[in-house]
């Protein structure tokens, strides 16, 4: 059985990783970002609730002094 030639290996698996490196900067270069946009400059609408219309408290019962 024949001895496998294991040279070659390390200049393939670099030549892969460049391969890739170039190859997933060419796809970034592609891609567009989008701008996020300006804020307004607006006032939040507030959503009334039925607990919000009224005032309301809750109150503990008197403490037991011993």
């Amino acid at each position: 059985m024949p001895q496998l030639d294991m040279s070659p290996w390390p200049m393939v698996i670099m030549s892969m990783i460049l391969t890739l490196f170039y190859i997933t900067q060419l796809k970034i270069l592609n891609f567009t970002f989008h701008v996020t946009p300006s804020s307004k400059l607006t006032m939040p609408h507030k959503h009334k609730t039925t607990w919000e219309l009224k005032w309301t408290k809750i109150y503990l019962p008197p403490s037991m002094y011993q």
